[in-house]
């Protein structure tokens, strides 16, 4: 894969978990977020893949993310979030959702 498909990617992976945020009423732990990554069309995607992008996007402001029994993270969609994942807010790194997607 070239380096280019890999970061659209990435960047795809991200705005599913926003999504995928936003349907579970606001949070959601990282395992749940990696079966809802899989079936919506990343199947290869890792735990690690998705708490590195958890990771970005909390370095970003557009989720928190909190430890549960230090083993799991939850992560809450911020009103950035919800921003970006709407379209309002563009985010480098994350894709911007397509017109009435």
């Amino acid at each position: 894969m070239t380096k280019r498909f890999v970061d659209h990617l990435k960047q795809d992976r991200r705005l599913v978990i926003l999504r995928l945020i936003k349907g579970a009423g606001g949070t959601a732990n990282d395992s749940v977020l990696t079966a809802g990554v899989r079936m919506s069309g990343h199947e290869t995607a890792t735990r690690d893949d998705v708490r590195g992008d958890l990771d970005f996007l909390k370095d970003r402001g557009l989720i928190t993310i909190e430890w549960f029994e230090d083993k799991v993270r939850v992560a809450r969609l911020t009103e950035r979030g919800l921003d970006v994942e709407a379209g309002r807010v563009e985010v480098e790194g994350v894709k911007k959702p397509s017109p009435g997607a």
